[in-house]
């Protein structure tokens, strides 16, 4: 074999080899559960109860609920974290919700915390249905849910909203952090020189049903995101119906839009609703 040949043949076997890791890598690379929960009270999040959450197909989740301010009339936030940690490390965000009367329902996927299955995207949607489910046992329905979905829970956030809405459930609102158009456009940016799109299992498709969704959507997006580029965000708020407020912060990245008054900005928005 000529050199030449010898240098090619060499490339490509790395380069299909290399692709075949990442493959099989994928979901290793995309979910980055902490197994360990601690109390409640050890969290900083006194006032939430400990709550089991049954999914379809057969699964026990744990999960955190605190109830909305008695005789408040106020809404249940269902919140649908990021692609690492736990909810432990999002009591931080409640805090000011629970604080303002919101109810909370901190939804942790299988894999997560201690719960049982490995992460996938229909698992985590089958997850968010779980929670759904506890809060319609409790007499919650949509009407009194806003959906709250933080960077890889977003696509979560938008399924789920999605769903209602063809159903003529629609939630009450929805609220998006630093959310995407689909996973494989966050990660076509990243590895521009494989073919994710033929490639990736979990693609969480948000722009194809955004348009489903007929309630009121805030988007927070920081300009300075590293992780998920804002420009996604953008196209995904102009992609939805109105009413609908993008709000996309100068100074901001993608893990700290809570320092650059995001919580506020949410309280605001459902302030309004």
């Amino acid at each position: 074999m000529a050199f030449g040949l010898r240098i090619a043949f060499y490339l490509i076997a790395g380069y299909a080899l290399f692709t075949a890791a990442l493959y099989l890598a994928q979901r290793k690379m995309m979910y980055f559960p902490a197994q360990h929960l601690p109390t409640p009270i050890e969290a900083g999040l006194a006032v939430a109860h400990t709550v089991k959450l049954h999914t379809a197909d057969g699964l026990d989740l744990l999960a955190w609920h605190v109830p909305a301010k008695p005789d408040s009339n106020l809404p249940t936030i269902v919140y649908l974290h990021g692609n690492g940690g736990n909810i432990a490390g999002r009591t931080h965000r409640v805090r000011p919700l629970v604080a303002n009367g919101y109810g909370v329902l901190q939804v942790e996927y299988r894999g997560y915390a201690g719960n049982p299955g490995s992460p996938t995207e229909q698992g985590l949607y089958a997850d968010a249905r779980a929670g759904l489910d506890f809060l319609k046992s409790e007499g919650i329905g949509p009407t009194d849910i806003v959906l709250l979905g933080e960077s890889l829970g977003s696509g979560v956030a938008v399924e789920m909203a999605a769903e209602l809405g063809r159903a003529g459930t629609p939630v009450k609102a929805l609220v998006l952090e630093a959310p995407y158009t689909s996973t494989t456009d966050v990660a076509a940016g990243v590895y521009w020189f494989l073919p994710v799109r033929a490639l990736m299992k979990d693609k969480f498709e948000s722009l194809d049903k955004i348009g489903d969704i007929d309630t009121a959507l805030l988007v927070i997006h920081g300009e300075h995101d590293r992780t998920i580029p804002v420009v996604l965000g953008q196209r995904l708020l102009a992609a939805a119906s109105e009413p609908r407020t993008g709000i996309f912060i100068p100074s901001a990245g993608h893990n700290d839009l809570a320092g650059h008054g995001s919580d506020r900005h949410i309280l605001d928005f459902l302030a309004a609703r």
